[in-house]
């Protein structure tokens, strides 16, 4: 039980770091203000889910999820 304990904590610092590194790689949103006079229409606006950015965010959700998971897992205590 403790080897699995070690590394859902490895697991669990692996994806902080990651989820640190992929969250200051992403853009502001101050770099969307361009929307306010319908500049988002364009092509890279339309389809900014198959972008690097949209894969960013992407990536985001599911180490936020993983991360509040392993959370969970290494908080529950056994009496």
């Amino acid at each position: 039980m403790a080897a699995l304990r070690i590394a859902l904590t490895v697991i669990f610092i692996i994806i902080s770091i990651a989820l640190a590194a992929i969250v200051l790689m992403q853009e502001g949103k101050s770099a969307g203000l361009g929307a306010i006079s319908g500049a988002a229409e364009t092509y890279w606006g339309k389809n900014k889910g198959r972008s690097m950015e949209g894969a960013l965010v992407k990536i985001t959700r599911w180490l936020t999820v993983a991360y509040i998971l392993i959370a969970i897992v290494l908080n529950i205590k056994r009496f």
